[in-house]
């Protein structure tokens, strides 16, 4: 029993259709493949899905561009002609804007004023003056930001200052409350950096009693009187 005849129509089922056309597409490549080995044939494939995503194929023999190229010879046709065109037209719509800007520049540095009407001098001075405001103001706050971070520096200097000022403060005192606290040794301290002598006077005492006098002298201790 032979299989059924597919009529030729649109695919309504979304999976169905992808299913299709991974198999017919593949068959196709094969196909392809095929005459390029058995005929010796130069083979370009191009495909496109209904997401376009592209497929293509081209004969190991030839490039894309040289396929192209023997195309045009073949069939007398330029298919790089309108393209080409429209290269040109954009091309020349660049120049002419480019040529536009030069003469607004050099108008804008009093060059080629001659040929300017009244009005066309009287809207070039407007267009001036509303850019000679825009890079004042630009300017005034170019100066502002600075000044303002100026003082910004300023204070921390100052604020740095002042807790150095403070730390010294408080070592001089703690320097001079322990001098004051010691006394006793204050007025040897002065003595001393006066480059005066000090008198101490020594005093031997026994430590221990002497039990045997005829032996020998006894341990004695050694104090400040």
């Amino acid at each position: 029993m032979g299989r059924g005849k597919i009529e030729i129509k649109r695919i309504e089922n979304s999976t169905n259709r992808q299913v299709t056309y991974s198999k017919r597409r593949a068959g196709i490549i094969k196909k392809a493949q095929e005459l390029t080995v058995l005929c010796d044939a130069q083979v370009s494939l191009i495909m496109f899905s209904s997401t376009n995503k592209i497929s293509e194929y081209t004969s190991p023999s030839i490039t894309r561009k040289g396929f192209y190229d023997k195309y045009q010879q073949a069939a007398g046709v330029n298919l790089w002609q309108s393209h080409y065109e429209k290269m040109q037209d954009h091309l020349h719509r660049l120049q002419e804007t480019n040529s536009k800007l030069r003469r607004e520049i050099r108008q804008r540095n009093g060059e080629e004023l001659d040929d300017l009407t009244f009005h066309q001098l009287r809207g070039l001075e407007q267009n001036m003056e509303k850019a000679f405001d825009r890079v004042r103001n630009r300017k005034f706050h170019v100066i502002s930001t600075q000044t303002d971070t100026y003082k910004k520096k300023v204070k921390h200097l100052e604020e740095a200052q002042n807790d150095l000022f403070r730390e010294i403060e408080a070592r001089e005192a703690d320097c001079h409350y322990a001098l004051v606290e010691q006394e006793g040794d204050y007025q040897s301290t002065i003595t001393l950096a006066n480059g005066s002598p000090a008198v101490f006077a020594f005093r031997l005492q026994p430590s221990q009693p002497n039990l045997q006098d005829d032996q020998g002298y006894g341990s004695y201790g050694l104090s400040l009187s």
